[in-house]
């Protein structure tokens, strides 16, 4: 069904036949997307969520393959597969165990979770436990293994079946309208290049290489201001404190973070390879982020095109879960870089349902390491003890 766009939303056994045998072919997800009629997110997304362990009689290090973690994230298409050559751990897609998967899940989700009254009323614990320390009701269920859907939590809460209300809820109110802006500040000499069109055009010519997208979130009006670095392949969202929005104190920052790393021994360039950002005047400096510190282009900085938030959605949507526990309006004055670290360390523990239920801190730990996170400045935090309110910061200040 070739270059046919079909409006069913499920995947058949047929749809994963084709993904594998794709696969096998050496094709991308953009490729295997246009083949079966569905966006290369979706062909991604199936892909991990059903890597299947390769197993032959041969000895295997204890650690992955370096090429699974990019792009296809499988050894269906490596000539090594077979071969006793390659003594990494080793992952497949299976179309038969993935369409396996898949029917136990809908049979689940249709049939739904009987509980007794016991059951019922420890869950009712836990989440209501949960919603009051700033937790999400998807991050509580997968946490704490419930047998209940967020749909059915949902339900229970607007039935007064809890002991809390929708007000209790981290995002019960509607977001206001976004103001529209005209603020394109950054010279059309500095975009030479690095345009979003141009953007668009480099990953389509390098679709392995990872994206970061960069913003800014303001605290006072002329006071402390936090800049976001968002590793989108994982949902990986870190901060740096500026003492002011200037292109002086980004690059200063970045500067710091590449030494950091380089400490580490990791490569600021083989991090974040690509960077998209919007057009505010603290992003001046390109060759801040583009080169290594002996001056070497290693990264590559493209500007949205102007009041175009919906270019870099990724970004803008993991700062609602920021929000949760410095709302707008708070003052960034009295922080300091490892309460930043501390909050974003929250932040990526949230268990995210695109994920299947993982955190975009064990993502990222999969598809890099945890001591880079470490050398970012982003700790674990238990799935028991994340805290998604203001309550984090006044627990955090009487420690």
């Amino acid at each position: 069904m070739q270059n046919k766009e079909r409006k069913s939303k499920h995947l058949t056994l047929d749809d994963r036949i084709e993904i594998q045998e794709c696969l096998a072919k050496g094709m991308t997800f953009k490729a295997i997307g246009k083949r079966i009629g569905k966006n290369q997110t979706t062909v991604s997304r199936e892909v991990k969520l059903h890597l299947q362990p390769y197993t032959s009689g041969h000895t295997r290090l204890d650690e992955p393959c370096p090429l699974l973690l990019k792009a296809p994230f499988v050894c269906n298409g490596c000539d090594k597969k077979s071969k006793s050559s390659c003594r990494y751990r080793r992952q497949v897609y299976s179309a038969k165990k993935a369409q396996e998967e898949y029917a136990e899940l809908l049979k689940e989700a249709r049939s739904g979770v009987a509980l007794s009254r016991e059951s019922f009323y420890e869950a009712e614990r836990i989440i209501s436990a949960g919603v009051r320390a700033g937790q999400h009701i998807y991050h509580i269920i997968k946490a704490n293994k419930l047998k209940v859907s967020t749909a059915t939590v949902y339900r229970h809460i607007q039935r007064r079946y809890y002991s809390i209300s929708a007000l209790d809820l981290p995002r019960a109110v509607k977001f206001k309208i976004r103001k529209s802006r005209n603020s394109e500040v950054i010279p059309a000499r500095v975009k030479k290049g690095r345009t979003y069109q141009d953007f668009l055009e480099f990953m389509e010519a390098h679709p392995e290489l990872s994206v970061a997208e960069l913003d800014t979130v303001i605290g006072r009006i002329g006071g402390k201001t936090i800049m976001t670095i968002h590793i989108v392949s994982c949902d990986f969202m870190f901060g740096l404190l500026l003492e002011n929005k200037s292109a002086a104190q980004v690059t200063e920052k970045i500067t710091a973070l590449k030494q950091s790393l380089s400490s580490f021994g990791f490569d600021f360039g083989d991090l974040m390879p690509v960077f998209l950002t919007d057009n505010g005047g603290e992003f001046g400096n390109p060759f801040a982020f583009e080169n290594d510190l002996s001056g070497v282009q290693e990264s590559r900085l493209f500007f949205c095109e102007p009041s175009s938030p919906e270019q870099k959605p990724h970004i803008e949507k993991n700062h609602t879960l920021f929000r949760d526990i410095l709302p707008k309006g708070s003052s960034f004055d009295e922080l300091d870089q490892k309460t930043v670290d501390l909050i974003f360390s929250h932040v990526n523990a949230v268990k995210r349902k695109q994920f299947n239920g993982k955190s975009a801190f064990e993502m990222f730990c999969f598809l890099y390491s945890k001591d880079i996170a470490q050398a970012i400045g982003i700790a674990e935090i238990h799935p028991k003890d994340v805290m998604q309110s203001p309550k984090l910061l006044s627990l955090y200040s009487h420690s």
